[in-house]
């Protein structure tokens, strides 16, 4: 016996998928890999490292603010601007 069409309705699902892409060199992808690269450094000198940062750029600047809690001692500026420099923007 078939269900009515009423009772149908409700128990069916309807999901929406949606999904970001960004080119090569855009700011997200700057960011992501400048806090990536921060957490690896931090993780590599002390593996009890605990890493919450966030990465921020505009023009000439990258801003790395969170919260870092690390027996490292890690020379942020040379590891952003190493990042930076892999990346291929090297005309800081």
């Amino acid at each position: 016996m078939a269900e009515p069409a009423q009772k149908k309705a409700r128990t069916s699902r309807t999901f929406l998928f949606s999904s970001e892409s960004v080119n090569e060199g855009h700011p997200d992808k700057i960011c992501d890999q400048v806090s990536d690269a921060v957490l690896d450094a931090c993780l590599k000198e002390d593996p009890k490292s605990k890493v919450a940062c966030e990465t921020a750029t505009k023009d000439n600047m990258v801003m790395v603010a969170g919260e870092i809690t690390t027996q490292a001692k890690l020379d942020y500026d040379k590891v952003v601007r190493g990042v930076v420099a892999q990346i291929g923007f090297d005309s800081f």
